[in-house]
């Protein structure tokens, strides 16, 4: 540990004097405290949420991103290049102490960083909440500044998939179809079986049973809130639709709503707080809506209907949050030290900024991997090209999403933005796959070309 620590120090040392660690620092707080300053929310929640949680937490973890690809490239293979490497190898230290040594001092350099803008960050929250009215900070100390757990339907996927090949193997009977429009038949049919778990009819109402789990036993008497989201089939005039919610079971628990009518716009999401207690002895909450609208209601499967309760306070949640946005910078600084183990500093800054605005386009990569090309898709129209690159591309895109929702599929970020609970097995989720699972990976195949490399043939042509 003690070589490892020396290896570290000198890794702030190098920081320190080439004063990256003071310019970070001013950017950072420039960036996360003196614009949000300059800049003014309109006064709501939601605007405040935007400007001072979303932004700043944006702007830290691109700073960060750059700033530790930057410094982990160059913090080895300038060693390398000015043989400064060459001296500290041919001492009684392992070039796998070395390589660790370093990626401990970035990652603590970032930690650092992270702690010193997460508190004025959060100091900055506080502040600027007391101006908001009294009205607007309700709605952010319950909705935005909380850690909210949540609850939904169950997805009836099982039944979905069930149905779906039982209507394939119907349809195959009768026409027989080469492996493309297979393919595009089952999807259409999945759509038209899932849509009959979706649609609230004119004049009928849906039920949906909300399993709570064990948070039924902390949510006696504490507030719930409702989260819904619905489509139409067509537009309203006025550019609202009716409709009438009721939670509770009668003789079975206590009834909410139900009476008033709500008008509500589509395809946005509506969030309101409904009397506690209502869960039965098992706790699932039975939640019924009522389409009185002359047109077809969609509520989506994935996010028409959720349970929103307290788990527990926002700095806590706050911490876990940024303890995820440490384990992206862990994945960086070894993708960075693993880059610069085998290459020059301009060509591995190159190499890790690639890999990283690959990760960035990662939504083009799934719509090309959910329309099965490259080529031009219409939608409309419901056709799509073809590419000889399809072949190796499309299974390409696969395996890589694979590997890189291992690390976006956690969103700090947009959890805290919404007052969503970050937990601590989500936070130990986060560290095991992004820093264990990918951060080890890196580190094993850095550490290992750093081992074999020849260092004295590194200036060669010099």
């Amino acid at each position: 540990m003690q070589r490892l620590f020396a290896i570290c120090w000198l890794t702030w040392k190098a920081a320190l004097r080439f004063r990256l660690f003071l310019v970070v620092a001013v950017l950072l707080l420039a960036s996360v405290v003196v614009l949000p300053l300059m800049i003014k929310d309109d006064g709501t929640a939601r605007g405040f949420t935007q400007i001072l949680l979303t932004y700043t937490l944006t702007t830290l973890s691109a700073l960060l991103g750059l700033s530790t690809l930057w410094l982990a490239c160059g913090t080895l293979a300038r060693d390398i290049e000015d043989c400064q490497m060459q001296v500290v190898a041919v001492k009684p230290i392992a070039r796998w102490q070395i390589w660790l040594g370093k990626w401990l001092g970035i990652l603590s350099l970032n930690a650092v960083l992270l702690a010193l803008s997460g508190v004025c960050v959060y100091g900055l929250l506080m502040w600027r909440a007391n101006g908001l009215p009294a009205s607007e900070q309700k709605i952010l100390h319950n909705e935005v500044l909380v850690a909210r757990g949540s609850a939904k339907p169950r997805s009836h996927a099982q039944e979905i998939e069930a149905a779906t090949e039982r209507l394939v193997k119907e349809r195959l009977k009768k026409y027989p179809l080469d492996k493309d429009s297979l393919a595009d038949v089952r999807k259409q049919i999945r759509e038209q079986v899932k849509a009959e778990f979706q649609i609230v009819p004119p004049g009928y109402s849906r039920t949906w049973e909300i399993d709570l789990g064990l948070a039924r036993y902390r949510l006696r008497d504490q507030p719930i809130y409702l989260r819904i989201k619905f489509n139409s089939a067509e537009k309203s005039p006025s550019g609202t639709f009716g409709g009438v919610w009721a939670v509770g079971v009668p003789n079975k628990t206590a009834l909410w709503g139900g009476d008033e009518m709500m008008s509500l716009a589509p395809d946005t999401f509506h969030e309101f707080q409904i009397a506690p207690n209502l869960f039965d002895a098992d706790g699932v909450l039975t939640v019924t809506f009522g389409n009185p609208n002359n047109t077809t209601l969609l509520v989506p499967l994935e996010d028409g209907i959720e349970v929103l309760y307290r788990e527990g306070g926002f700095g806590m949640n706050f911490a876990r949050g940024l303890g995820i946005i440490l384990c992206w910078m862990a994945l960086l600084a070894a993708v960075g030290l693993a880059s610069a183990s085998f290459l020059s500093f301009p060509v591995a800054a190159f190499f890790s900024l690639g890999l990283l605005s690959m990760v960035l386009s990662s939504g083009t990569m799934a719509n090309a991997v959910s329309e099965g090309t490259i080529a031009d898709y219409n939608a409309e129209k419901g056709t799509k090209g073809w590419s000889p690159a399809d072949v190796v591309v499309i299974p390409a895109f696969k395996g890589a999403l694979k590997i890189i929702n291992l690390a976006k599929g956690f969103s700090p970020v947009e959890s805290l933005s919404a007052g969503r609970s970050i937990t601590w097995s989500e936070l130990a989720l986060a560290f095991g796959q992004i820093v264990g699972l990918l951060g080890g990976a890196a580190a094993v195949l850095g550490m290992v070309v750093f081992t074999r490399r020849e260092l004295a043939t590194a200036q060669g042509t010099h």
